[in-house]
């Protein structure tokens, strides 16, 4: 269960202070796959980065299976982002210079796994996601759907509980977007906690509900 308690984030410009997020709560329960909705600004990427501890708030708390994210230190905090979390954004951020497969498997590598057990995972993932016919391309020569869908793959890698993706199909037609969405079912199937934060109002309503996020 992901459980965010009175948070609150702000950003200095100058003497100005912009106030994104104002005493929010939120709970999502496990398994469970929420839209996070709202207009530009209103703070949802800066709240996702926040849950993903790739950010940090003034004050309050996010709690993963009832442990305080911001508690963590050092190696933990680094496990909680690099095995319980994994990232989907709007641009795929492959290493161009590396194939899918290795892209993929980067992710296992870093968390210490041996290279063959993270080929073998890797590989599983790329079939997975259809792109098993795919996995020895670079991300050049991969379509702009193949290249979300390998996105997946590599969030998927450590096996996360929970899977953060920020406008996931907001750079894909909709041929693409649809494949993409598909790969979010079988996060589901998988009982992964999934947090979409999107403009597509088609997207929102195939999630178990909405949060509706407004400018503070």
């Amino acid at each position: 269960m992901l459980e965010i308690i009175n948070l609150n984030k702000s950003f200095k410009k100058g003497d100005y202070t912009l106030n994104v997020l104002q005493n929010f709560d939120m709970t999502v329960e496990s398994g469970e796959r929420v839209a996070i909705v709202g207009p530009s600004g209103a703070g949802k990427s800066t709240l996702l980065q926040i849950i993903g501890g790739l950010d940090s708030p003034d004050n309050g708390a996010v709690l993963f299976d009832g442990e305080n994210v911001f508690e963590k230190k050092g190696k933990q905090l680094d496990k909680y982002r690099n095995s319980l979390v994994g990232f989907v954004f709007q641009f795929h951020y492959l290493l161009e210079d590396f194939t899918a497969l290795e892209n993929v498997m980067m992710q296992a590598l870093i968390a210490g796994d041996n290279r063959a057990e993270a080929e073998k995972g890797a590989m599983a993932l790329l079939t997975k996601v259809g792109l098993a016919d795919r996995a020895t391309h670079f991300p050049t020569e991969l379509s702009g759907g193949e290249q979300q869908r390998a996105s997946i793959a590599r969030a998927l890698m450590n096996r996360p509980k929970m899977v953060l993706a920020d406008e996931p199909t907001g750079s894909l037609d909709r041929k693409n977007s649809e494949e993409v969405l598909s790969m979010f079912d079988l996060m589901k199937e998988e009982g992964i906690t999934v947090l979409i934060v999107t403009h597509d109002e088609e997207i929102a309503s195939t999630c178990d509900r909405k949060i509706v996020m407004e400018k503070s």
